[in-house]
């Protein structure tokens, strides 16, 4: 008489491949979430200098950053989609406002949005001389 065998997975070794899916996901997801806010900032910079290049472009023709020549504040000939990123609309990752603007001076500030609030570099900063800066916990070597 042959004896029946029985197939299957026992607790055991289910438990060692939920463990090991485990131990995969708390490494891997982590690691996605930082490469997507990466993504996410390099986009923001992006727009950033695009509006930087912009205010360059306002300063030749009117020979100030504070208003045009007809007197309009910057405030209102700023293109809308030079304000937020991405440009392209859907879900906004970063807002940018135009600060310490004076005829010669302005600062583009990019403030993190929605799920990009918890990035380790915190604001972006650029003024109009070049000068990057941030407000998080990096550095901004390692933001720029």
């Amino acid at each position: 008489m042959s004896k029946l065998r029985q197939q299957g997975v026992t607790l055991v070794e289910l438990l060692t491949v939920v463990l090991i899916l485990g131990i995969l996901a708390a490494l891997v997801i982590p690691s996605y979430q930082d490469s997507v806010r990466k993504a996410r900032r390099a986009d923001g910079q992006a727009v950033m200098l695009e509006l930087a290049q912009w205010m360059e472009r306002f300063y030749t023709e009117n020979g100030r950053y504070d208003q045009d020549r007809a007197g309009n504040a910057l405030a209102d000939v700023v293109p809308a989609s030079l304000l937020s990123s991405p440009k392209e609309g859907g879900v906004t990752y970063y807002n940018f406002t135009i600060g310490n603007l004076a005829q010669l001076t302005y600062t583009i500030t990019a403030t993190p949005a929605t799920a990009q609030v918890g990035d380790k570099c915190g604001n972006l900063s650029l003024t109009h001389a070049g000068v990057k800066g941030t407000t998080g916990t990096a550095t901004v070597a390692q933001c720029w």
